[in-house]
């Protein structure tokens, strides 16, 4: 009963990473219809692509303020309502200024959703399960994806407004997720390290943990008594956390500069420049999408077997190879069509595998509790900045420099990720919070 108790939560919750992945690749399908309907230039274009990544810089910057000062739980009513107004204003806004201030507002969304989503996850989780549980917002994201791909294909064949529609069905999963939040409790770590309010803490934590609760409040408790008074810049930047902190920023600068972005927001385009036709192109985004979900679907269900660690340097590997044969592919005189998209098929199954289930587990993980929303902040906001540097310079990189010369660069990243990987990446499966926590100071 307790393990479908904290499941059904943690499933709740991992919602915002389905609303997270929808509205992330749903304006991928509709780029191109939205820069003819309002004529937009190369520059507009770039800017209309880029500018929910920026809104996502924003509430991923400011993510740690409610979800400490409010509460985790307030935080994510107020991120189903960002997606639900974002969803709602982009469908029907009449020009391009009011499309853009809705669509950063949606990536508001994003951005606080990236920061409390996890973290909640991670402190309601049991340590052995943690892992699985926390996975469980990447896999709703890439199944928010997967059915953003699907929506837009089936809705794509209804004219010429069509990608209204492909932005607006976002209304209803977020009014559902807006309902269901209701049914979950607050952190029990927030309530004692916020609100020192024990009694409903207590009960909380008798859920998750029956047997072992108690032990679990000690070691919260003992956590509260060594937290540092010093003020909060200072804190996350002082040399205490200068471990998790490095180990954070790194771990999101590759997530990034592995090329994923460029994938998800330009499949239908990627796929036209290795010569598909435009519907052949919308329906190798729906395999993209289908390839994502199955192999974070499979590394949930490893990644608290084998590892962290040990996922991220297979898929490292992977990445690799995968990223050298689509570079090679758009540099031969014909590039072949269909090679390239079985390469990126490869390269998505491999991210997913890696990359893609493990950062924002690692991330909520390495973070002792009193920085832990602020470190969880740092992390989102560094992914954030090189996802929008990333999204807006693609299309100008692809054209200057080909296929072959950028995904080179990709695969040249990659290569120093999996050093990373393997010379500094620590393993956290299967220890608490508070251990992790402490092991990151010494």
């Amino acid at each position: 009963m307790t393990k479908n108790t904290v499941l059904a939560w943690s499933f709740v919750v991992a919602l915002g990473g389905f609303l997270f992945g929808f509205d992330t690749a749903v304006i991928s399908g509709a780029e191109k219809s939205v820069q003819l309907h309002w004529g937009l230039s190369e520059v507009q274009h770039g800017i209309t692509m880029a500018i929910a990544l920026v809104g996502t810089v924003v509430g991923a910057l400011l993510g740690a303020y409610p979800s400490d000062h409010f509460g985790r739980k307030p935080t994510l009513f107020i991120v189903a309502a960002l997606y639900f107004f974002s969803a709602l204003g982009t469908a029907l806004a009449q020009d391009w200024y009011l499309f853009i201030l809705f669509r950063f507002f949606g990536g508001i969304g994003v951005g606080v959703s990236s920061v409390t989503a996890p973290i909640y996850i991670s402190e309601i989780s049991p340590a052995g399960r943690r892992g699985r549980l926390v996975g469980l917002f990447q896999f709703n994201v890439v199944l928010g994806i997967l059915v953003s791909y699907l929506s837009n294909y089936l809705i794509g064949q209804g004219g010429e407004s069509s990608w209204r529609w492909m932005l607006g069905v976002q209304t209803i999963p977020a009014l559902l997720f807006y309902i269901l939040i209701h049914f979950v409790p607050e952190s029990p770590r927030w309530l004692l390290l916020y609100r020192q309010n024990r009694e409903v803490a207590i009960r909380i934590l008798q859920k998750i943990n029956p047997r072992y609760y108690m032990q679990e409040l000690e070691a919260i408790l003992a956590s509260v008594k060594t937290e540092n008074k010093e003020s909060a810049s200072e804190a996350l930047f002082g040399k205490k956390y200068r471990v998790p902190v490095f180990l954070a920023v790194v771990f999101a600068i590759f997530n990034q500069v592995s090329g994923i972005n460029a994938i998800i927001y330009y499949a239908p385009r990627v796929f036209e420049m290795a010569g598909l036709g435009g519907q052949g192109s919308l329906l190798s985004t729906v395999g993209v999408g289908l390839v994502n979900f199955t192999f974070t679907l499979v590394a949930i269900n490893f990644i608290d077997k084998v590892g962290r660690r040990t996922l991220m340097f297979i898929g490292s590997i992977g990445l690799i190879v995968a990223l050298a044969l689509v570079s090679y592919a758009f540099y031969s005189e014909a590039p072949d069509g269909l090679a390239i998209t079985a390469y990126l098929m490869v390269y998505i199954a491999f991210f997913a595998f890696s990359q893609g289930a493990v950062i924002w587990v690692f991330i909520s993980e390495i973070f002792p509790n009193e920085v832990r929303a602020k470190g969880q902040t740092l992390g989102s906001l560094t992914h954030w900045v090189m996802a929008a540097i990333i999204t807006f310079f693609f299309p100008m990189l692809s054209e200057q420099l080909g296929g072959g010369s950028t995904f080179l660069i990709f695969a040249g990243f990659m290569v120093l990720q999996l050093l990373f990987v393997w010379k500094l990446m620590p393993e956290t499966k299967g220890k608490s919070l508070e251990q992790i926590g402490g092991t990151m100071l010494h």
